[in-house]
């Protein structure tokens, strides 16, 4: 690493030495500074700083590479060049920025400090020279104030503290109304604090303010939020930042100047209108930092926000054409939809980033099939630019139109969406009670990236201040949160634990509802309806099916999760488990007696009263699923999970059996098994009770006639057997379902087909799958269980020691979730090839939880299984990771 040469690229001027290409080593911000400038759009001069820089940083004691210093040097002199200015000289002083830029955009999550190069001496000179006093000591009270708490580690408080009180002393409300003098006695005021913190006073020396915020960028990238943001989204600690210096711009030179963020289209419903928010006579933080309101960009925006403030459409024509310009020109060239921030200069308009904007699902999936339409995208481009994962934002319920609501406030739509839950004012606080399983929703007058912990946690969030493009609204579009920010009405006391509003009162833990489509806040929980699934989402998912090659089938047992999956495209049930079926209170007495029966004519009795109940089940299944396969698990947990623990419930089993309570407790605690995983399960039940699968497989087969007798359907039951280890479990269990299928047809009179696989959820069973595929028609891989018993972990007891074991990079994601493709993905693979070795058509499925997973459904098409299976809720995210790996191997078959 350290004989690298080259670890700064340049950037301005019309040229640049990076490309958009090169965001591995430039970060996504530096190399698209670098690809604006190419494109000959005005960016300000600066250079970047490699990630490679980040990583030698760790790898070495945090110290940098000898050859740095001198190339960071060359490259301020350069800028110094192009405008003109010397960096700490005080007549005529160069202004930099210091900002990070990951390989994938983290917003809010590291270091940034403006206006750096300021002192006193420096400060005195940009005052004589812009001819404005009163801009140069608002940027240098900026800079003290963001230099001192990012790299001097000063609480922003104390800083906040003192500003406050220095306008209420003047009785002024508005930054913007403080004068030369009032900001020169803030200043004071702050850097007398500072040495009081500190112990030393606020540096003078620009050079040793350069290298401390170059450092602070970096050592920002360990920093708590930035770590939680990278474990929210998969991004790995390995790839560092980057740094990036460039020439300050001001948007804080008077009324001809100002700064803004904006979208190139509406990232909240993804239409093709432009969408921002600018600051006149302000910086960049401000806009984001939701600290003034800001205005609309367009009057379309200004109208549809029924806001008074004026829209940049009318105060600055001129620039906003040129901006309106950059934005067409900035989507062309990227194919996708941007997020710009930009600063206005004395009427001059300077691009300071451009990246590929966060947007909620709902916009993803307009911005992708509008592109495709536009001619911009091509289809399989269209399928690859939707996170699968993020459809899930679309298929949870929304506020029913119908229902009463009382609304007390309303801000801006900032991510759609509703919510409800209890209210909370802290992100620990929301942690915590999510962990508990209850739902919050976050209140906070403005986010800062230190919540992003409880922003995940909860199900909505709630501002008093902030625009559509602050913190929170960035951030809860990003993850799918519910957002209204700017709620400006109500008034949060963090003292009382209220927000008020008028006469009304919300204490902390009462119940909230937010819709982040209207802003609205409303008292209590409100009603919701099922999303319809048409338009954009239709078309789309329609794409994706015609380029797939698995089938998506759901696991489901009740009619409700069938019809669900079905209306979501389920292609059949690849997991019915009948355990579920048996947990009915109709049906658990009836279970518990077959348990204690003390022979077999006794268990039959009890089984007897089951098979009526099982056959209705089957029937209603098969209708609903019209001849789409239905895969159904015969009995799998070990029978103690049946029996009851409370005295009532014994003494109920105990009459309904006929038999007294210290029998039942016998009996349980024969039962009870110190490994039940491990234990006496799934096949072993069948060997050891083949009444009970034979039981299963009559109402099975039963219910296949009678459907396809009534409906005329084809009927084809996929009969799974549980937890075989060894060819003879499954021999000795197949001849038991093959008789019965036999007896019912005869006794019915209705042909019908039938296939009998297993569940191959023991290394055992992927070692043996060719001597097991001589008698198995199908394969289906319960990975939740092929996991636990490949690592030897329980997913049950694993959470106290797996986030340790991901912090230490033991393993990347969490392998109940992502399915591990080295260790447990081996087995799978292993066992599909040796299978179809034997039996060339054997069917081969997955129908653990990582079916709904898109990394794991990425691996299952390499490894070419038929079909993924997965709770009907992710059947649209495994249709579309489906397509999307289909894909990928394509162009791996290409190249």
């Amino acid at each position: 690493m350290a004989s690298q040469a080259k670890w700064v690229y340049g950037f301005g001027d019309g040229s640049a030495e990076g490309r958009a290409d090169m965001k591995n080593l430039l970060g996504g911000k530096g190399a698209n500074l670098a690809e604006m400038s190419n494109l000959g759009l005005p960016v300000p001069p600066g250079f970047t700083i490699t990630t490679e820089v980040c990583t030698y940083f760790y790898d070495n004691g945090k110290t940098y590479p000898p050859e740095l210093k001198d190339q960071v040097a060359a490259a301020v002199a350069r800028i110094e060049a192009s405008v003109g200015a010397r960096f700490g000289e005080p007549a005529n002083p160069l202004l930099v920025s210091v900002r990070s830029g990951a390989r994938a955009s983290m917003p809010g999550m590291m270091d940034t400090v403006l206006n750096l190069g300021l002192n006193d001496t420096t400060a005195e000179g940009l005052a004589k020279r812009s001819g404005d006093p009163r801009f140069a000591y608002d940027s240098y009270r900026r800079f003290i104030q963001m230099y001192g708490n990012v790299v001097l580690g000063v609480d922003h408080h104390h800083f906040e503290e003192i500003l406050e009180h220095a306008k209420r002393d003047r009785g002024i409300d508005l930054d913007t109304d403080m004068k030369a003098e009032d900001w020169q006695a803030v200043i004071k005021d702050y850097k007398k604090m500072v040495e009081s913190e500190l112990g030393r006073p606020f540096p003078q020396d620009v050079q040793e303010q350069l290298w401390g915020a170059i450092g602070a960028v970096f050592g920002s990238w360990m920093n708590q939020r930035a770590i939680t943001y990278r474990r929210l989204h998969e991004i790995p600690a390995s790839w560092g930042t980057a740094v990036n210096v460039q020439a300050m711009v001001f948007g804080n030179m008077g009324q001809d100047c100002a700064t803004g963020v904006a979208f190139t289209r509406n990232p909240s419903t993804g239409e093709n209108k432009f969408y921002g928010e600018y600051l006149v006579n302000a910086q960049g933080e401000d806009v984001v930092a939701g600290i003034r309101t800001p205005q609309h960009l367009t009057i379309a925006g200004k109208v549809a926000n029924k806001s008074d403030l004026p829209a940049m459409e009318e105060v600055m024509p001129e620039v906003f054409a040129q901006l309106d310009a950059v934005r067409l020109k900035l989507e062309r060239h990227y194919r996708d939809m941007q997020d710009i921030e930009f600063t206005v200069q004395q009427g001059k308009l300077y691009m300071l980033q451009t990246r590929t904007g966060k947007r909620t699902a709902a916009a993803a999936l307009k911005i992708a099939v509008d592109m495709a339409e536009e001619g911009l995208v091509d289809r399989r481009e269209a399928i690859k630019r939707i996170d699968p994962a993020s459809l899930d934002q679309l298929l949870h319920p929304t506020l029913d139109p119908k229902a009463n609501k009382t609304v007390i406030a309303r801000g801006l739509p900032a991510s759609p969406g509703a919510a409800s839950g209890k209210v909370v004012f802290t992100a620990d606080e929301a942690e915590q009670l999510s962990g508990r399983g209850e739902a919050v929703i976050l209140c906070r007058v403005e986010t800062s990236p230190e919540d992003i912990h409880g922003m995940h946690a909860a199900r909505g969030i709630l501002t008093t201040r902030g625009g559509m493009t602050s913190h929170a609204a960035v951030v809860a579009r990003g993850m799918g949160r519910a957002c209204v920010a700017g709620a400006g009405e109500l008034r949060i006391d963090h003292k009382t634990q209220t927000i008020s509003v008028r006469n009304v009162t919300i204490k902390a833990g009462e119940m909230l509802t937010i819709d982040g489509s209207t802003g609205e806040v409303m008292l209590g929980e409100v009603p919701t309806v099922q999303p319809e699934l048409s338009g954009d989402f239709a078309t789309l998912m329609g794409w994706a099916d015609e380029i797939r090659r698995m089938k998506v089938r759901t696991n489901a047992e009740t009619p409700l999760d069938a019809r669900t999956a079905r209306r979501f495209g389920a292609e059949g049930i690849g997991l019915c488990r009948t355990e579920h079926m048996f947990f009915d209170p109709e049906r658990i007495l009836a279970v518990r007696e077959m348990i204690l029966a003390e022979d077999e004519a006794g268990r039959r009795a009890a089984l007897a009263k089951i098979e009526p109940m099982q056959r209705r089940d089957f029937v209603e299944l098969f209708s609903i699923m019209k001849g789409l396969p239905v895969t159904i698990r015969l009995l799998d947990p070990p029978l103690h999970e049946f029996l009851p623990t409370s005295e009532e419930d014994m003494a109920e089993v105990a009459k309904a059996a006929g038999q007294d309570v210290p029998k039942v407790r016998q009996r349980a605690l024969q039962l009870h098994e110190a490994n039940p995983m491990l234990g006496h399960r799934g096949c072993r039940l069948g060997v050891s009770y083949p009444e009970i699968y034979e039981m299963q497989a009559r109402a099975i087969f039963e219910a296949a006639a009678e459907v396809q007798k009534s409906s005329g359907e084809t009927v084809t039951p996929e009969v799974m057997i549980p937890l075989v280890g060894t060819k003879r479990e499954l021999d000795i269990l197949k001849a038991v379902i093959d008789r019965v299928a036999g007896e019912v047809q005869q006794s019915s009179g209705v042909k019908f087909d039938y296939l009998v696989g297993t569940m191959i959820e023991l290394p055992r069973a992927a070692l043996r799958a060719a001597e097991i595929a001589e008698s198995a028609e199908f394969f289906s891989f319960g990975t939740n269980d092929l996991t636990q018993t490949t690592l030897g972990i329980s997913r049950d007891d694993a959470a106290s020691f797996l986030p340790e074991y991901q912090r230490q990079g033991i393993f990347e994601q969490d392998p109940f979730v992502t399915l591990d493709q080295e260790g447990v993905g081996e087995l799978v693979r292993l066992a599909a090839e040796r299978g179809r070795k034997t039996r060339a058509d054997i069917k081969l499925g997955i129908c653990g939880e990582h079916g709904g997973d898109p990394a794991s459904v990425h691996f299952c098409e390499t490894v070419g299984l038929d079909y993924v299976s997965c709770s009907p809720y992710r059947v649209p995210i495994a249709r579309l990771a489906a397509a999307q790996a289909a894909i990928s191997k394509e162009r791996t078959a290409r190249d």
